[in-house]
Parts: structure tokens; C-alpha cells; sequence
């Protein structure tokens, strides 16, 4: 009886495990610019580096590493996700010499080796993809076990008739960071516009009928 009760609570625990660490695979976590951008982790020697934000003409500094050196501000920078009114920039030293990063593609330098799961999705969106904060619950998250990150991402699909963006999956190796799949999840948004010749809406608009013409009655002659 003893052995019994010993092989169920052993059963017990391990099933509890097990539970457990599929919760924690699939559990998931929010990208958004702001974190995606202060996780970053510079593969080179870098003195120190800030980023900035810039929200309607005023500078905010969301993150300093190193021994902070004069710079001046930039009046432009980049967005990676679509929403945004403000811009970010990045200012770093190396070996003494003061560098700016205002454009999306200027990040690739400094990211080097992918580090985190936040670095794997700023190295997607510069292959194409986007971290969309409106719908984050289908394009801007992650999840991740021991061998891969798991990235909930989307990409602007068409520009043309009708406007349409899709969801995807990366899979995405922690050891060599390169996106072993990628799986389609649907279109998310579809936007047409009147100009949109296949709209439809406008093909759905059912032609009037013409009104038939009722043959004429004769007078009726009245007998006198």
C-alpha cells in the first residue's frame, strides 16, 4: 500500500512538472518598442550608449550604459513599429568617437550576435517584419523554451487594393539565431478604400431593374 501511495504522489509531481513547464513555454511576453530597443546588447566595445526618444520636439533618455559623454540631440531617427508620432535615435562611443544611429538599417552594426529574444525581433524587423503594439496579442509577443525563440510577428503583405497585413511565426535557434521556420497565420487586416475596384462592397451593389412599361388600355367607349 505504502509503494501505491508512493507511485502516485511521484506520478503526481511529475504530471505537475510537466504542466508546468508547458505553461512556461507558452507563456508569452509582450514586445514593444521601448523594451525591444533598451534590451539591446552590443557585441563590440562600446564606451557607453543612450537611447533616446524623441516625443513631439522633446528628448527623453529611456536608457544610459556606460559613463555618459556629451552629444548633441538629433531632430530625426527611426520607428519600428508603424503607430508611432515620436522617433528614437542612438547615440554610442567607441574608442572615444561619438556615433549616432538615426535609421532602422543602422542597427544591424550594433546588435551584432543576437543575445535575447529582443534582439531577435529588431534583427525580423530588419528583414521586413514588425512588432504591431495595436495587436500584440497576434503580432507583437514571444514565447521560448530551451532550444528556440518563438516570435508572434507581422508584415505588411500589400500596399495595393486592399491594404493587408498577416501574421507569422519564427522560429527562431537560440544557438545560431537563424529562423529555422516560419509559419503563416492569416491575414489580420484588410482595408479597401472606395478607390479599390475590388472592393466588395462595390461589387455586392446590385444593378436596379427597369421598370417595365404596362401596355396601354384602350378607352372604354361609352354607349350612348
Amino acid at each position: 500500500m505504502i509503494k501505491d501511495t508512493s507511485r502516485i504522489f511521484m506520478f503526481f509531481f511529475l504530471s505537475l512538472g510537466a504542466f508546468l513547464y508547458s505553461q512556461d513555454k507558452n507563456k508569452k511576453n509582450i514586445l514593444s518598442t521601448q523594451n525591444v530597443l533598451s534590451k539591446i546588447i552590443p557585441n563590440d566595445k562600446i564606451d557607453f550608449w543612450v537611447l533616446v526618444q524623441n516625443n513631439y520636439g522633446r528628448n527623453e533618455e529611456l536608457k544610459i550604459s556606460g559613463t555618459k559623454k556629451e552629444y548633441l540631440p538629433q531632430s530625426s531617427g527611426f520607428n519600428i513599429t508603424p503607430t508611432e508620432d515620436s522617433f528614437y535615435y542612438i547615440v554610442y562611443s567607441k574608442t572615444g568617437k561619438i556615433s549616432y544611429i538615426t535609421e532602422v538599417a543602422g542597427l544591424k552594426d550594433l546588435i551584432g550576435k543576437v543575445d535575447n529574444a529582443e534582439e531577435a525581433a529588431l534583427s525580423a524587423v530588419l528583414d521586413g517584419y514588425l512588432i504591431d503594439e495595436q495587436f500584440v496579442d497576434i503580432a507583437g509577443n514571444y514565447y521560448e523554451d530551451k532550444t528556440n525563440y518563438y516570435l508572434d510577428l507581422g508584415k505588411v503583405t500589400s500596399k495595393e487594393c486592399p491594404y493587408e497585413k498577416k501574421h507569422f511565426t519564427l522560429t527562431v535557434n537560440k544557438a545560431t539565431a537563424q529562423v529555422s521556420k516560419v509559419t503563416e497565420n492569416g491575414t489580420y487586416i484588410e482595408l479597401y478604400t472606395k478607390k479599390c475596384a475590388n472592393n466588395p462592397r462595390l461589387l455586392k451593389i446590385e444593378k436596379k431593374e427597369e421598370p417595365v412599361d404596362e401596355p396601354k388600355k384602350k378607352p372604354v367607349k361609352k354607349r350612348k
